[in-house]
């Protein structure tokens, strides 16, 4: 995989200034098996079988080991792709530190992907190796990724957790491996610039984009994150956000590896649950969108629910409303942080732990060390504190580039990503973010690809011309809304709607929960849809 955004003069500015260390999980990890290998450093609870598994740092690096040589034996090599669309069960941290250990791309899928997106993402990564789950939360993964497989030349193997024969997972644990096998996988040294992640993001092109990680980009990242947040080796680390999501992925598989510390992995998102595993194990620290904050804290209030031991609870995804703050912090006993990040650069931004309320409320906190943030007019001028305009990020962190797609990554010559937000700063320097240049909808944290949505909709023999806007929702930051112009003589509900995109194996958190059949779209003199006209509408009649 080439990395398109990481020129010469990058590198060598990174590694000048100290930012890119030349390291990758695995030093780090190396280090924390030998100096702890009792320690814990997965638990991971599955919530449909009761099944909880832990496993030590000494347990950890030996199951990798002998999966890396399971997918050497299946033909996966350095610059390979293996896709795995896993819960947060322990087989998901594993896979990601076997393919560091023989030079592969993981590559983490989310679980609501179903055959349609994942015949996309699979076919443009080229897949050598699938793992999926037999079942989760009744969908049947082990038939849709068969379904997948027959059209994708380049997947030679599909592994499925609780599968059967050949295809079981365990098959692919070699726990056969030889000694020379087993040292092929030590004597490999895995490249701080070589690609290690790639993750598919919702675009407004029609398709996901592919974006793609190296050791660099993302440590870089993580250690001063760290260190603004004052987490170590002894922090217990817990995450109910999907690893198949890079907040997920990065915080609660690769930042626990990297510090040493203990991860505990939540596969299906309850606030009972949260609550019972971070009094249960101790947790120290959590991450995730304003739903789990909110969720968590209701449930605490309502059952006298307390979580003693909770220091730091991260939200990103979405602004935290005042009174939200104010709860979870009387009710936790825990510093609310907000953060602002994308796949293509991790957490950017995020408050202080000694930040007052209005920085955490009012703004989506300041740069990271190593990363740079500035608002810009539409002719790329520079916007001086307080005025809204784009968001553009530059630094250690951005990412190296959208697979086989050059052309979509918009970078400056010196560097600077055009986020696709608009946003404001304020003299101090924190950002907030007021809306997305971007047509997309971020629903619970999610985003919601909306181009992809309304070109299905179009497909529907009642509809004449669609539109997809978001509009506000206390709990999970925006809902998505459907304004159809209906055919002539053609009628439709949001039922039918509902059932015509599940027929197309739409992702149930894609799906639009309100419907305006209208008589026509308010348009610009070109013809485009004037969707804020829309969701200024929408809001007039929400009342909100």
């Amino acid at each position: 995989m080439k990395d398109v955004l990481s020129p010469a003069h990058r590198r060598e500015d990174m590694v000048a200034k100290g930012l890119w260390q030349d390291q990758t999980l695995l030093d780090h990890f190396a280090r924390n098996v030998a100096v702890t290998p009792d320690k814990t450093a997965v638990i991971a609870v599955r919530t449909e079988t009761g099944t909880e598994t832990r496993l030590s740092y000494a347990e950890l690096d030996a199951l990798s080991d002998r999966v890396a040589v399971g997918l050497m034996r299946c033909g996966v090599g350095e610059g390979d792709v293996v896709s795995f669309q896993l819960p947060n069960w322990w087989q998901f941290s594993v896979l990601h530190l076997a393919c560091l250990k023989i030079g592969a791309v993981s590559n983490p899928l989310m679980v609501i992907f179903r055959e349609r997106e994942l015949g996309f993402m699979l076919k443009l990564a080229a897949t050598k190796v699938f793992v999926v789950p037999s079942q989760f939360r009744h969908a049947d993964h082990r038939a849709i990724a068969m379904n997948v497989k027959g059209e994708l030349p380049d997947l030679t193997h599909v592994f499925v957790v609780g599968g059967t024969g050949e295809e079981d997972f365990e098959t692919l644990i070699a726990r056969d491996a030889s000694a020379e096998e087993l040292a092929r996988v030590k004597a490999f040294r895995l490249s701080p610039d070589a690609v290690i992640q790639l993750l598919y993001t919702s675009g407004t092109t029609g398709e996901p984009k592919g974006v793609t990680h190296t050791s660099n980009t993302m440590l870089s990242n993580l250690v001063p994150f760290a260190e603004r947040l004052k987490m170590g080796q002894g922090d217990i680390i817990h995450m109910p956000s999907p690893m198949g999501h890079q907040l997920g992925f990065m915080y609660g598989l690769v930042l626990p590896a990297m510090l040493g510390a203990t991860a505990i992995l939540q596969d299906i998102f309850t606030p009972e649950e949260m609550a019972r595993q971070i009094n249960d194990e101790g947790a120290t620290w959590t991450m995730g969108a304003t739903p789990f904050l909110s969720d968590l804290s209701d449930h605490c209030i309502a059952t006298g629910t307390a979580t003693p031991t909770l220091k730091v609870f991260v939200s990103a995804g979405a602004p935290i409303p005042r009174a939200l703050v104010t709860k979870a912090h009387d009710t936790l006993k825990a510093s609310v942080i907000s953060a602002w990040g994308m796949s293509e650069n991790g957490a950017v931004t995020t408050a202080r732990l000694d930040d007052g309320e209005d920085k955490i409320t009012g703004t989506d906190g300041c740069p990271l060390p190593g990363m740079e943030v500035r608002v810009v007019d539409p002719e790329g001028h520079p916007l001086p504190p307080g005025r809204e305009g784009e968001l553009h990020v530059r630094g250690c962190s951005n990412f190296v580039g959208y697979l086989k797609r050059p052309g979509l990554a918009q970078v400056t010559g010196d560097g600077w990503f055009d986020t696709g937000d608009i946003a404001r700063i304020d003299a101090e320097g924190y950002i907030r973010i007021a809306g997305r240049s971007k047509d997309i909808i971020i629903r619970g944290g999610e985003n919601i690809p909306v181009v992809e949505v309304e070109n299905m909709l179009f497909q529907h023999p009642a509809v004449s011309v669609v539109a997809v806007v978001g509009y506000p929702d206390a709990r999970l930051g925006e809902r998505a809304c459907a304004y159809v112009v209906p055919r002539e003589g053609a009628s439709l509900t949001l039922d039918e709607v509902t059932a015509f995109l599940l027929e197309r194996h739409t992702a149930k958190q894609y799906l639009p929960e309100r419907l305006e059949v209208v008589t026509d779209l308010p348009r610009t003199p070109s013809g485009k849809i004037q969707k804020f006209k829309l969701r200024d509408t929408l809001r007039e009649k929400l009342g909100l």
